[in-house]
């Protein structure tokens, strides 16, 4: 996908699978960029089955989160749904701890994500 400078979007059958370049997911002007990118895959590439793959990102910070959350919204209102994959324990945990774990459905693998769409 031309243009995005912190997430690539793979297109894997009808859902958009995307995988973060930074490593650490912390500065506020990195993570209104990767906003911006993930608002776009909604809003104007009008993808509807969205998978966050959080392979080798190693630290997310609560802003991103709020990126995540407003994300979210935005797929549900378009009639979509996003899941997440690949998590790292250490960010599993702080899912776990802020009760995001309850919002997103968050699966192991890729291909687990992928699949949990039921497409």
């Amino acid at each position: 996908m031309a243009g995005k400078r912190r997430v690539v979007v793979n297109d894997i059958g009808e859902v958009s699978v995307v995988r973060f370049i930074d490593r650490k997911i912390v500065d506020s002007a990195n993570i209104e960029e990767m906003g911006e990118e993930l608002f776009t895959v909604v809003e104007k590439d009008k993808r509807k089955f969205i998978l966050l793959n959080f392979d080798g990102v190693e630290f997310l910070s609560s802003a991103a989160l709020n990126k995540l959350i407003l994300l979210d919204r935005k797929a549900k209102a378009a009639g979509g749904k996003l899941k997440l994959c690949g998590l790292r324990a250490e960010i599993m945990e702080v899912f776990t701890i802020t009760r995001l774990d309850k919002v997103f459905q968050i699966k192991k693998t890729e291909a687990d994500g992928i699949e949990a769409f039921g497409l």
